[in-house]
């Protein structure tokens, strides 16, 4: 008896259609994942890889991607843009390709870590204040706390971490009596986390090259009440 279901994706024969629907390629399976949220983080990577670094003009497609020899790396690196929620994902991707590292390290944390540096120190201050005053909220429905007693209440090592990870921005910190208070309490050990993304020679810098942006941060606090 010849062969009379094929599959579609990889073109194997089979005599039995019941074979054919538990059937599952590498193609097949690449296919049945197109959904889920990684994958399609990395088909986004992918594409805008070929429009940065390759200048494809023609937008590569999903088939495109499936039969790519660089899928694998790709789709490890939509896991980690998954499991890592970072601030901006699409901006991400595209400082990660203009980075010249390879395909293959875009998953460290170090060049995550490196990321969140360049976008804190350089980002709008309307951006950096709604994300902020977003973990300062969070924080006072997860404590019952007033939110706005963040500087004084919350863990030094949480607010080291929401710093470091850029969900505090140094535009509040800096700019509230709380706090500049909050960080004369820290270790040695929390002010060298933080030391690259709150450093004062760069912030007094800034503050004093966007003066209308300053203005916005302390009519911010004071109208919050952050003591």
């Amino acid at each position: 008896m010849t062969s009379s279901y094929k599959c579609g994706y990889c073109g194997k024969e089979f005599t039995k259609e019941k074979t054919l629907a538990v059937h599952v390629c590498e193609k097949k399976r690449r296919h049945l994942s197109r959904g889920e949220k990684h994958v399609q983080a990395a088909l986004i990577a992918y594409q805008k890889f070929y429009q940065i670094a390759q200048r494809v003009t023609k937008q590569k497609t999903f088939e495109d991607f499936v039969d790519s020899p660089y899928y694998n790396a790709f789709i490890k690196f939509g896991s980690f843009l998954s499991n890592a929620n970072p601030i901006y994902p699409e901006q991400y991707i595209e400082w990660v390709i203009k980075s010249g590292v390879k395909l293959d390290h875009w998953c460290r944390d170090e060049l995550y870590d490196q990321y969140l540096v360049d976008l804190v120190k350089a980002e709008p201050a309307d951006g950096a204040i709604q994300r902020t005053m977003n973990t300062m909220l969070v924080w006072g429905e997860e404590n019952n706390a007033e939110w706005e007693h963040y500087f004084l209440y919350a863990n030094l090592n949480r607010i080291t971490q929401h710093i470091r990870d850029g969900l505090i921005s140094p535009w509040i910190v800096l700019n509230c009596n709380s706090g500049r208070k909050m960080l004369t309490k820290l270790n040695t050990e929390q002010i060298e986390i933080i030391s690259t993304v709150l450093d004062p020679d760069h912030w007094n810098r800034r503050f004093k090259g966007t003066p209308g942006d300053l203005e916005l941060v302390k009519e911010i606090i004071k109208e919050a009440k952050i003591p």
